[in-house]
């Protein structure tokens, strides 16, 4: 019998924080008091007038195809907020809208990425990036950034890992899982080395508007005209205005690598949702209040969750300076016991934890640092506080 699945898909892994988040929700519906540091998405609704832009496109009846590569007023729009935010040119052909940033990431990947080809990743790292990279047939290569060093690589790590099969490089900043920012200057540096090398940059920058204590993102493509038509630059409205589940991400290429992907989209895909992308637009072309009022929501917990992470003997973090994560250290308790169970791992210290405490948190070891587990402040002050409590009680008990 000849095989059913294709081995590109059989050594797929799934999603551990979409298992991790689907488990917790189970067994919040089943009654129990679980609270869950797993979510990747703000826990706010979606802004009222980008909902009502919705509604007012479906009461226009334009709910039909639209061009694969997305509406035309849509991209131009991008364009505007590429060059307000970014101080970025682009012209809307060199704009590809799709069905979230995971589809333009997997987009970008499939267009560039050939057999063999091996990219850079950083770790800690997304966990989809190595399998978007596996699946297209490339090589993911890791390397690990320092907790001293905020978990940031440097330029000299980059350089002295780039052999002549390296195609890409992976960049994210700010940063998920870790809540990494890199500075101008650590951008730049990066990107001389990229530009020297002649590879690609995949610059993941979802989470750019969600940054603390003045941190600035920087787009690498910004350095120079080389490293632009280097750099294919993903962003879309999930994190920055709660859209996650409208499903559009949009990207920014070179001329021919964006005629690329529109041409694999059409076929792929067809356009990403009409309705979705009429509310875009509106997300695009309104005021920063709401985002504003959500950063600052989020700086609020990100405050206390490390005022209170310092009180608890046994974990550390390192500091995050973007998005909703933080990266707790829990290696000092690996050799413990709870009850019968000896922690050896990231994975057993979260299923212990849920276990025990009904706390939800991500493993590190699916971000590549196993000696962590994650943690969002995507949730309420008030249950973040009481999920914090029940770790420390729950670190306590190991013996």
């Amino acid at each position: 019998m000849k095989k059913r699945i294709a081995d590109r898909v059989a050594g797929i892994a799934p999603s551990l924080t979409l298992a991790i988040t689907a488990k917790s929700k189970a067994m919040k519906e089943a009654g129990e008091p679980v609270i869950s540091f797993g979510a990747g998405e703000p826990d706010f609704n979606t802004p009222d007038y980008i909902i009502e832009a919705a509604k007012k496109a479906m009461d226009e009846g334009k709910t039909k195809y639209t061009p694969s590569s997305g509406l035309l007023p849509l991209r131009k729009a991008i364009c505007e907020k590429f060059k307000r935010d970014n101080g970025l040119d682009y012209e809307p052909s060199q704009i590809i809208v799709s069905n979230g940033a995971k589809h333009s990431l997997f987009n970008a990947c499939y267009a560039t990425i050939e057999a063999g080809d091996e990219v850079i990743i950083p770790a800690p790292y997304w966990l989809t990036y190595p399998e978007l990279v596996r699946v297209c047939g490339g090589v993911p290569v890791f390397v690990e950034g320092s907790k001293e060093n905020g978990f940031k690589i440097t330029a000299e790590q980059l350089k002295a890992a780039i052999t002549p099969k390296t195609k890409m490089l992976i960049f994210t900043s700010p940063n998920n899982p870790t809540g990494a920012v890199y500075s101008e200057e650590e951008t730049k540096a990066i990107a001389a080395v990229c530009e020297e090398a002649g590879i690609y940059v995949l610059s993941d920058e979802i989470y750019e508007k969600l940054v603390y204590d003045g941190a600035k993102p920087y787009s690498i493509a910004r350095y120079s005209e080389k490293m632009k038509d280097l750099t294919i630059t993903v962003n879309g409205v999930s994190k920055t205005y709660s859209m996650t589940g409208w499903r559009i991400g949009y990207l920014a290429a070179p001329k021919d690598v964006a005629k690329a992907i529109d041409s694999f989209q059409s076929h792929a895909t067809s356009n990403a949702n009409s309705i979705a992308q009429y509310a875009t637009i509106a997300a695009l072309h309104a005021s920063e209040e709401s985002v504003d009022k959500m950063v600052a929501v989020f700086a609020d917990r990100r405050k206390a969750m490390m005022e209170k992470m310092n009180k608890i003997e046994g974990i550390s973090y390192v500091v995050p300076h973007g998005a909703f994560y933080v990266m707790l250290v829990v290696s000092d308790t690996y050799g413990k016991k709870s009850g019968d169970k000896v922690i050896e791992n990231s994975i057993d210290f979260a299923a212990e934890l849920l276990e025990k405490e009904k706390v939800a948190v991500v493993p590190g070891i699916s971000f590549g640092a196993d000696d962590c587990v994650r943690l969002s402040y995507s949730l309420s002050k008030e249950d973040m506080l009481e999920g914090l409590d029940r770790i420390e009680k729950f670190v306590k008990s190991l013996r």
